[in-house]
């Protein structure tokens, strides 16, 4: 018997480390790439890519400012995109029963919605603290309450009380539906940050390159291919944290789960035994 029984514990034991972990061969293979890209974008931007001929090496700086607030936009976009999937999905009769996310699309959608804000709040973190730093070197001062920087910051903080929502106890399915709405109202700011140097008078400079057709650069040779390499790294580094972030909501989800159902189990006991 005591044979038998060992091999169902070894099993179990497996199942529950298996749970508690967010990491899989691609994902593993995935951080090895992001962080041999990181290296390469390191060499490039430090030694290979060329002083600014104004800015001189402060312009090394964009190589990290100006891609994280590019894939802050992109998590900011896809909360957006999640929240108005969650919506759909959890409208009335849609959803299930009163409290929970019956449909699983749902809890997916809400799932990368929380992921990528996450995401959308630390890259625009490091948009602020890379921005301070260019801004010391370039404008004599770490902080002007200039159009670009005000509203980055009014984002930044709007995307923080949308976290900070979602961890507000409630029921599942209200707790998805109200962050939802929060961020369809949140992402209203995207558009008036990335304009606000056309439509006010700015320190910030303007875009350093459109990426849309007959876009304008404002640089050109390394400094302009090291700056889409930099894009692209981030955005593989962006994608390798999301994906954890997502499977860690998804084992938050599983730990609420088990702890409400032995909950509900030691409440049938008491009345059991009130019997």
């Amino acid at each position: 018997m005591i044979g038998a029984a060992e091999p169902d514990l070894r099993q179990q034991a497996q199942r529950t480390a298996s749970l508690s972990m967010t990491g899989s061969v691609a994902t593993r293979v995935l951080g090895v790439v992001a962080i041999a890209a990181v290296a390469v974008m390191a060499l490039l931007a430090l030694w290979i890519s060329p002083a600014d001929a104004v800015q001189g090496d402060a312009v090394r700086l964009m190589y990290v400012h100006v891609p994280s607030i590019w894939v802050a936009y992109g998590g900011f976009l896809l909360t957006a995109f999640a929240s108005a999937k969650v919506l759909w999905r959890t409208r009335s009769g849609a959803g299930g029963l009163e409290g929970v996310i019956a449909d699983r699309q749902a809890r997916h959608w809400d799932r990368v919605a929380g992921a990528a804000a996450e995401l959308g709040v630390l890259f625009t973190a490091l948009t602020l603290v890379t921005g301070s730093l260019w801004g010391k070197v370039t404008w004599g001062t770490y902080w002007q309450w200039d159009a670009r920087l005000t509203t980055t910051v009014l984002l930044f903080v709007t995307y923080l009380g949308y976290l900070a929502l979602r961890r507000l106890p409630a029921e599942p399915r209200s707790r998805a539906r109200r962050s939802a709405v929060m961020a369809l109202i949140a992402v209203v700011n995207l558009p008036i940050v990335h304009y606000s140097v056309d439509w006010w008078r700015t320190l910030h400079q303007e875009a350093s390159l459109e990426l849309g057709p007959g876009g304008d650069r404002n640089f050109a040779g390394e400094i302009y291919w090291t700056l889409l390499y930099s894009w692209a790294v981030f955005t593989v580094v962006a994608l390798w944290i999301g994906i954890h972030r997502y499977r860690v909501l998804r084992l938050e989800e599983l730990a609420e789960e088990a702890t409400l159902e032995e909950l509900l189990e030691e409440r049938r006991s008491e009345q059991a035994a009130g019997r």
